[in-house]
Parts: structure tokens; C-alpha cells; sequence
């Protein structure tokens, strides 16, 4: 809504671009209503990614991996890409997503905002779709810093193809 989880796929998509792989962007559709958008200031924030296209469902077969980002609602994924992910039910018919390669990043406004139970949450339906869940490691280094606020990234909507 505000451009936090933007930021955090540029991010990682300069990942993967460094790894040699082709990030495509996606947003999901919007289900708050416009005036409410506009009341909270949100509309105004998400002009900053406008430009990035709505996914469909029918372009997800065409990526080798999906990882998305989604904003922790309590605990949970937003109510749009749970909306988003519901539609897939007949890729899921014909076995689309398995053996892809999944993964899940989430922001949230506090340190403790549900980010971890979110990524959690999350991979019971990348499980349900057959997926194969990538992510950090537990020894990771980088989640165990005590010097700044970090956690809840494990790796809108990010699809990539094989170059």
C-alpha cells in the first residue's frame, strides 16, 4: 500500500539479476476502495509503483519461480494476494506449480509485527501448490544481528525466467 515491500523487490530483484537470472515484477490487484486509499494517504505512496504491471493468473506457468512479497497481516498474508492466490485453483488441477521454486519475503511496521508466522502461513500454499520452498537457512549470519532491526526476508510479486 505504502511502497515498503516495493523497495524491499527492487532489492530483490537486483539479487537476482546478479545471479544472472531475469526478474519479472507483478503487482497484485488492489482490493481497497479508492476513497479509502485516499484518505490514508496510501494512493498518494503507491504512485511510486504504478508502473508496475497487475499479474494474472494466466502468465504464472510462463515463470520457473515466483517469490513474493507480501505485507504481514496479522500473522497472515495481505487480503490481496490471498484473493490473488485463491484463483489459482485450476493451475493447481493440472500440477502447474510443481516442482517450482517458491520462496516469501514480508515487511511489517514493527519488529515483532508477525513477519515470521507470515512467511510460515504462507508456505502452507506454496506446499499446497506443490512448490519447492527456497529460503535462508537458519545458520545465516545475517538474521542474527543484534546490532539493527532485521528479520522476517527470506528471499508485489516477483517471477523469473531461465536466461
Amino acid at each position: 500500500m505504502y511502497g515498503h515491500l516495493y523497495r524491499l523487490a527492487e532489492a530483490v530483484a537486483e539479487g537476482i539479476q546478479e545471479a544472472g537470472v531475469e526478474p519479472v515484477l507483478r503487482r497484485v490487484p488492489e482490493l481497497v476502495p479508492e476513497h479509502i486509499l485516499e484518505k490514508s494517504g496510501a494512493k498518494a505512496a503507491q504512485q511510486a509503483f504504478e508502473h508496475v504491471p497487475i499479474a494474472t493468473i494466466e502468465e504464472l506457468p510462463e515463470y520457473d519461480a515466483i517469490i513474493f512479497g507480501t505485507p504481514a497481516r496479522f500473522g497472515n498474508m495481505c487480503s490481496q494476494m490471498r484473493n490473488f492466490l485463491d484463483q489459482t485453483g485450476g493451475l493447481w488441477a493440472k500440477k502447474t506449480f510443481v516442482g517450482k521454486v517458491g520462496s516469501v519475503f514480508t515487511s511489517t511496521n514493527t519488529q515483532h509485527g508477525g513477519q515470521e508466522s507470515t512467511i510460515l502461513s504462507f508456505h502452507t500454499t506454496l506446499l499446497h501448490l506443490g512448490m519447492v520452498i527456497v529460503g535462508l537457512p537458519y545458520i545465516f549470519e545475517g538474521q542474527a544481528r543484534i546490532d539493527e532491526i532485521t528479520g522476517g526476508f527470506l528471499i508485489p510479486l516477483y517471477l523469473w525466467k531461465e536466461r
